[in-house]
């Protein structure tokens, strides 16, 4: 019985793929649409850090389905629920793809068909990139983990604060607030 190797896929070959899906080394893993819990977590944060970033013109903010090549060869496109890229790392140029420039920040919003393994294996995939502060949130038991690379994580609950720390200086919000 002779196995065959999976064709892997590069990230110009997922350009015009519609649906909801990130590539992973070379292979496409499908997505759930994210439910009630997850949009309002998400859609809580972009609001609250979007706001913060854009009034004070820090940089940008990006939204679900955004999707950011973080390695090649083979690729990697990840799609975080939020992502920050400070004003100083902006592109000069016009983005017509996939975003190229890593995200300060990324935000992940763990829904209940998440797999643990999965969430740790993006958490890694965006440090290893090169991203300095990764908040996951889990709307079940209204906790946000925090990571930073070469830390330890660090998790908040309700009766904590959320912060951007130096990557997103004065940005503070309970973290009660996200699932209010």
């Amino acid at each position: 019985m002779s196995m065959t190797t999976p064709r892997l896929v590069t990230a110009e070959e997922m350009l015009d793929r519609r649906g909801s899906w990130e590539l992973v080394r070379g292979e496409v893993r499908d997505m759930t649409p994210g439910g009630w819990e997850h949009g309002t977590c998400g859609g809580t944060l972009s609001v609250r850090l979007g706001s913060y970033v854009l009034d004070r013109g820090l940089g940008k903010i990006s939204m679900a389905e955004t999707g950011f090549l973080v390695s090649r060869a083979p690729d990697t496109v990840r799609a975080p629920d939020l992502a920050f890229v400070s004003k100083a790392r902006l592109p000069t140029e016009r983005v017509t793809g996939w975003g190229t420039v890593i995200p300060d920040l990324v935000v992940e919003v763990v829904s209940p068909s998440d797999r643990a393994t999965e969430v740790r294996e993006k958490v890694e995939d965006w440090l290893r990139a090169g991203v300095r502060l990764v908040w996951v949130v889990y709307p079940s038991v209204r906790t946000v983990d925090v990571y930073r690379p070469g830390s330890d994580v660090r998790v908040l609950g309700e009766a904590d604060v959320l912060e951007g720390e130096d990557v997103v200086p004065g940005f503070s919000l309970p973290v009660r607030q996200i699932f209010a």
